[in-house]
């Protein structure tokens, strides 16, 4: 069986060029095209195409908006953003909202295919400058561990000596204060981090060097 797709972009010599090029491949076909938004919303869940080729900023609402509105109503439609935005936040957003590719207009017609291909058997096709954001992205974001900036800089240093397997003495005779202060602050850091005993005070700890 062929790949059944539908085309959602507004700039119409681009969504027939793309009509065209599709349905000169024997292996899928385009069963309906979208100049607008809103049509597009009234009627895609009703057609249920294998994959849908979305422009992100139609004229009357993003194409961001339609995925969030049909992704429940269309669990087997797969979404492939085709735009020419490559801010992050309209990245994430797509992805976010359902989006399983998210191509860069201006991509050849190969890769165009390629990636229709992709998404059907399960990928997650991208353009290249999309996918070095994306793991960019990924690369500079360290996890957040609830309550962990609310620590003083003596409660991180208090538990990373916890972590080292320092007892409480210890832990006082190295930062030159008193058991009942260290006992003190051990009690402020599992407040802080929601957590009842070391273990899991450590663990969080660790989560934030990962």
């Amino acid at each position: 069986m062929s790949i059944s797709i539908a085309i959602v972009e507004d700039e119409k010599n681009y969504n027939n060029a793309l009509k065209k090029v599709i349905n000169y491949q024997q292996d899928m076909k385009v069963i309906a095209q979208f100049f607008d938004g809103n049509d597009a919303l009234n009627n895609l869940a009703s057609i249920s195409p294998d994959v849908v080729m979305m422009d992100i900023q139609l004229q009357d609402m993003l194409g961001i908006e339609i995925i969030l509105k049909l992704r429940k109503d269309m669990p087997n439609t797969q979404f492939i953003m085709c735009t020419s935005f490559e801010e992050d936040e309209k990245i994430f957003n797509s992805l976010k909202a359902g989006a399983m590719g998210y191509l860069v207009k201006g991509e050849s017609m190969d890769k165009i295919l390629s990636s229709i291909r992709d998404v059907h058997n399960g990928g997650a096709p991208m353009s290249f400058s999309i996918a070095r954001k994306v793991l960019h992205h990924f690369e500079k974001e360290s996890p957040e561990v609830e309550g962990f900036d609310e620590l003083t800089e003596r409660e991180k240093e208090i538990l990373e000596l916890l972590s080292q397997g320092l007892l409480y003495k210890e832990i006082a005779d190295k930062t030159f204060i008193s058991m009942d202060t260290v006992k003190k602050h051990v009690g402020n850091i599992y407040r802080k981090l929601h957590v009842n005993n070391k273990v899991e005070a450590i663990n969080k700890l660790n989560q934030t060097k990962n």
